[in-house]
């Protein structure tokens, strides 16, 4: 029997939808690994205007699924093994709640988790411009281990359309858990 690597995603109401999209269209194909996500309210919100998608549409990509407010779900326990957690997008509630341990819900429990288990947690925050709170709350993320990863686009890889743009950032994000997904070119030189 394999055991899978698991990766547990939360998404938020924040805008970029898509980025927590196109990484279970991603794990999905991956046989080696074993998605758990986990929606907020918002998210859902989010979710049906931005990508004008149902809930069903997006959960039915993860191998298991949680709701927002089951605190007792096997994500909510350090004894569940992990890789560690991608909150994509991370709205500046789930951004302040993960940096003041608040753990008022399953996407903020799951993340407090990884945090105290040493395992690896990345948040995709999408709000500009950002005020001073915002920016205290990703430093004390970062200080706690976390890893701050705003989904900048970068221009070097002759991009040329916005799905290609969503694949640079998803594809980095994947490369920190270790899955490479040739979903961009990576910087070889001016020279190269």
């Amino acid at each position: 029997m394999t055991i899978k690597k698991r990766l547990v995603i939360g998404m938020t109401g924040a805008t970029g939808a898509i980025y927590g999209l196109r990484i279970l269209q991603v794990l999905v194909d991956l046989p080696d690994w074993e998605s758990h996500l986990v929606i907020s309210r918002a998210g859902i919100m989010n979710i049906q205007h931005e990508l004008q998608m149902k809930r069903n549409q997006i959960t039915d990509l993860a191998d298991f699924t949680y709701a927002v407010d089951e605190i007792g779900a096997a994500i909510a326990s350090g004894g569940f093994a992990t890789e560690g957690m991608i909150i994509a997008p991370c709205s500046m509630k789930t951004l302040a709640a993960v940096a003041h341990g608040f753990g008022d819900n399953l996407i903020s429990r799951a993340a407090d988790v990884s945090l105290k288990e040493r395992r690896r947690l990345l948040l995709v925050p999408r709000e500009t411009p950002l005020n001073l709170v915002h920016i205290r709350n990703m430093a004390s993320v970062t200080e706690m281990g976390g890893i701050i990863y705003p989904p900048l686009p970068a221009f070097y890889g002759e991009t040329k359309n916005i799905e290609q743009l969503i694949d640079e950032s998803v594809g980095r994000i994947l490369q920190f858990f270790g899955i490479e997904t040739g979903l961009f070119k990576p910087w070889k030189g001016l020279n190269s």
